[in-house]
């Protein structure tokens, strides 16, 4: 899915008005109808609840929700923020209409400002999509009320005071939303964790804007859908064999690590590339052995720690990094292995950090090589980061300087590329905040590289696959109990539910 902003949500809005054709205000109608849909299914019971609105299109679809809600009989007070008179002409309209319901309460001082503490839901319909400076005076003071009552807030498209497109304002207000049920699209902002206390859990309904037009927009940021993932996935014809699905290479592992390489074999082999060989040092021999029977193991040197590297002839892939350690005899290995390499790469954990440590490495990494960082890890490769923005606005610089694809984990894996575009996944959940998860995630990827999938095609589906195992997981195990061979063991299940 696309992410659209500002100007190409107002432009989509005029697009579908004209070309539909609807009235605007008919169109307001069709978003606060499908914004009041989602909401019943979040309070099914009417509550007491109060509607803030603003004086322009987002405060008209605030006042279209008090109506709906009040004859599905909530129990709704509306007010309207209105410092001076006037407002949208939609929001004229709709505010004459509910006059005609019940009349709204009118905010025009700090003394109008009612106590929301004595409310059990407040919705906010004060600023929508376009806002571009920070909210003060009498708004301001009425959201700092309303963030004061700790009571649930839903807000309608985009938490009032939070802009869409960039950073939020140092100063001024934003209300702490629990919920957001965002039109059409999802907004950037939603994704930095950094948003999260204002934005809350949120959801996208379809208000029927021109997909035509939306499909035609021209944009750096997107989602990772199923779609995308089952027309990434390679076809298993009848008569294939074990060949036919390549044969990758993972190499990690140290003495009280082998575990991390071990996970990310067996996330490889259900992966469902061909065959594997893994290379450990030479205390991990018996272990992968034992725990990842289905790969063959091509020692390292080294009893502990892995102090030279080979690649098996046969491999066409190689992941590397979980469990490898940062010991010098392991870093000059590493270094060798990439002076000598020509295979496509995914790279995660210690791999990750001896680069960071040794950066001319980087221009050693052939292109299309996929680094799989989380947080820590990547601020410690391209240097510490102020916000989530500036940390993707860095991991493009360092996607297009080296011709590598970047997978920033988080609860929004974002995946950066040398075109200069930006994937979000929009699977996993908190549980999958687990020691291991991110190995697992390294032999997914491989996994998918091994098979042929192009770099940024195996990144954005092995971020998806992870994520959506997980969430299976989660629903059985629960995320306080979820562990990381849980993520593998639900692999099948995912594939099951793609047709795969």
């Amino acid at each position: 899915m696309k992410i659209l902003n500002a100007e190409q949500i107002r432009a989509a809005d005029a697009y579908t008005i004209e070309h539909e054709p609807i009235a605007s205000i008919d169109l307001m109608e069709r978003a606060a109808m499908r914004f009041t849909e989602a909401l019943y299914h979040l309070y099914p019971q009417p509550v007491k609840t109060a509607v803030i609105c603003g004086t322009g299109n987002n405060g008209g679809d605030g006042l279209v929700v008090s109506r709906r809600l009040l004859n599905r009989g909530y129990l709704v007070e509306t007010y309207v923020v209105q410092p001076k008179p006037g407002g949208s002409p939609d929001f004229l309209a709709n505010l004459e209409r509910l006059q005609q319901l019940k009349p709204p309460h009118f905010i025009t001082s700090e003394e109008d400002i009612p106590d929301f503490s004595e409310y059990d839901l407040l919705i906010d319909a004060l600023f929508g999509s376009g806002l571009s400076r920070p909210v003060t005076g009498l708004f301001g003071r009425v959201i700092n009320k309303m963030n004061a009552t700790g009571k649930p807030v839903v807000a309608i498209d985009m938490p009032s005071g939070l802009y869409m497109d960039t950073p939020a304002a140092s100063e001024g207000a934003i209300v702490r939303a629990r919920h957001t049920i965002s039109f059409q699209t999802p907004k950037l902002a939603f994704f930095m964790p950094e948003n999260y206390p204002y934005v809350g859990d949120w959801q996208v309904v379809d208000i029927g804007l021109d997909r035509g037009f939306i499909n035609q927009q021209p944009t750096p940021n997107t989602t990772i859908d199923q779609d995308e993932v089952e027309a990434a996935l390679p076809e298993r014809p009848r008569f294939a064999h074990k060949g036919s699905f390549g044969h990758g290479q993972l190499i990690g592992g140290s003495l009280g690590k082998i575990g991390a390489i071990a996970m990310a074999a067996r996330a490889f082999m259900r992966s469902g590339a061909g065959l594997l060989t893994v290379s450990v040092p030479h205390c991990g021999i018996d272990i992968i052995q034992t725990l990842a029977p289905e790969a063959m193991v091509w020692p390292a040197q080294g009893d502990a720690h892995i102090s030279d590297i080979s690649v098996f002839p046969k491999a066409g892939t190689v992941g590397i990094g979980p469990g490898m350690d940062t010991r010098p005899e392991t870093v000059a290995a590493f270094r060798k292995f990439l002076q000598h390499n020509n295979l496509p790469l995914v790279l995660d954990a210690d791999a990750i950090n001896i680069i960071s440590s040794h950066r001319e490495l980087l221009s050693l990494l052939p292109p299309g090589t996929i680094l799989t960082p989380h947080p820590g890890e990547f601020d410690r490769l391209a240097g510490a980061s102020d916000s989530h923005w500036q940390r993707l606005e860095r991991a493009l610089q360092l996607a297009k300087e080296h011709k590598l694809v970047v997978v920033v984990k988080g609860a929004h894996t974002a995946v950066a590329d040398d075109e200069g575009q930006v994937a979000f996944n929009t699977t996993g959940n908190p549980g999958m905040a687990t020691g291991g998860s991110g190995d697992v995630l390294l032999g997914i990827i491989t996994a998918l590289r091994t098979q042929g999938l192009p770099p940024v095609a195996a990144a954005r589906a092995g971020v998806w696959l992870h994520g959506r195992a997980g969430d299976l997981a989660a629903a059985e195990k629960s995320q306080t109990a979820l562990l990381a061979t849980d993520i593998i063991a639900y692999l099948p299940q995912v594939f099951r539910l793609l047709g795969w």
